[in-house]
């Protein structure tokens, strides 16, 4: 039997009317500190749990073992699965969509005026950290996903929630733990976003630790020793000079312009009084769609050494011995074709919603969405903000959410849901 056209505004009513109940939702989560690092996320996993549970799902609780997490410099990993299948038989369960969102968030830091894990709202903007990233798309995806079965009811298909708690560090233990042991295999998926494009293409990140090793000396004879920081300087000038020759490597991707590098942490030395003998710092390479991993690190490594070779060490000194370790490689995430479907029913309901076109792009950034992307999952970005992240505050001081974009951002998406399980 042929079923009616869904009304769309019957999605958009239900979602009005449980709004109330959505923020509330939100509030909860934001409540519950998950700063990475520590990384101390399991609580907030049950947390999280216990409210799905509320609301009559079933959810899969799949915690990371304990040494694996505390290997990766972090204290604790549940990652939850929920499923909510619509077809009889195995056919009618698909598509499986699956929409991810992540509880780890870094810490607050320095600066704010609000509490930033109070969930206070202020002239209709919820405060608070992860409260627009991307803890916002906790609520977004599970009332999308409410109002669909209330008005929708689906009767093929299958929905899958994937909260995870590893994307500051990588996402490894997060996405790529139900990955990599089979626990999903969705045909398509949604991560968390803003709500004003759908990102199909992101950029790569390379991570290196560099140590540097001289010989420590006494401030008052420094000929006597080999000052490692002299030597971390002279490698980090050759560094820096790459980002000159980065600008001429363009992406043909909208949205992404070309690499670049950052030097994001530099310790070392013992006291004032002494010449440092060793000074570790942490670079962080960027890296368009178009390279290719494995050659942007050689060349990295290349730059190192050649830059710790012609470091000259005080006559009789020692010369400098340098050890680079690879931290993080997250490769970029590319546009699969089969991603169309989702990309069109996001965009054209988002016009409707937004009152504007919404344009499908590249972002500078990098997300754990490509997890799914290397396994040939089509996987797009798209959730509740601004038009950038710099506007939310977003792992700055005062990070927030304007409430109706997290309304419009639900209606799209429950809007995109029903019309890709419609049948």
């Amino acid at each position: 039997m042929t079923r009616p056209p869904l009304d769309h505004a019957a999605l958009d009513a239900w979602i009005d009317a449980h709004f109330d109940e959505q923020v509330r939702f939100l509030q909860t989560l934001v409540r519950v500190p998950t700063d990475t690092p520590p990384g101390d996320n399991a609580r907030h996993a049950e947390v999280t749990a216990a409210a799905l549970e509320a609301l009559g799902w079933a959810v899969e609780r799949h915690p990371v073992p304990a040494e694996v997490v505390q290997a990766a410099g972090l204290t604790s990993i549940t990652n939850l699965i929920v499923r909510r299948p619509y077809g009889d038989g195995e056919a009618a369960r698909h598509p499986v969509i699956a929409l991810n969102a992540h509880g780890d968030v870094v810490p607050p830091g320095d600066g704010w005026t609000h509490d930033p894990y109070g969930g206070e709202i202020v002239d209709g903007k919820l405060y608070g950290r992860a409260a627009a990233v991307s803890k916002s798309d906790f609520a977004t995806y599970v009332y999308a996903v409410r109002a669909l079965e209330a008005v929708a009811r689906p009767r093929r298909g299958t929905v899958e929630l994937h909260f995870t708690y590893d994307e500051e560090f990588g996402g490894e233990l997060g996405p790529g733990w139900l990955l990599e042991r089979g626990l999903t295999r969705p045909d398509l998926m949604m991560a968390a976003g803003f709500s004003y494009q759908v990102v199909t293409a992101h950029n790569g990140c390379l991570q290196l630790e560099v140590t540097v090793e001289g010989e420590m000396a006494h401030a008052a004879i420094p000929d006597t020793g080999t000052d490692a920081l002299q030597g971390a300087v002279h490698i980090l000038q050759a560094l820096y000079r790459l980002n000159a020759e980065y600008l001429a490597v363009r992406s043909g991707v909208e949205g992404i312009t070309h690499p670049y590098l950052n030097i994001g942490r530099i310790e070392g030395g013992t006291n004032t009084n002494v010449v440092p003998g060793k000074v570790v710092f942490k670079l962080d390479r960027r890296m368009i769609p178009e390279e290719d991993p494995a050659e942007v690190e050689a060349a990295l490594r290349r730059t190192i050494a050649q830059a710790a070779a012609s470091f000259a060490p005080p006559r009789g000194g020692r010369a400098l011995t340098v050890t680079v370790r690879r931290l993080l490689l997250a490769r970029a995430m590319r546009p699969l074709p089969g991603a169309r479907p989702l990309v069109q029913a996001l965009q054209r309901h988002a016009q409707a919603v937004l009152g504007e076109a919404i344009p499908a792009v590249g972002t500078p950034l990098y997300t754990d969405v490509r997890l799914y992307v290397e396994r040939g999952i089509p996987g797009v970005i798209y959730g509740a903000g601004p038009r950038t992240v710099r506007e939310s505050n977003a792992k700055r001081a005062d990070e927030h959410l304007v409430l109706e974009d997290l309304r419009r951002a639900t209606r799209v998406v429950a809007r995109a849901l029903a019309d890709l399980l419609e049948g």
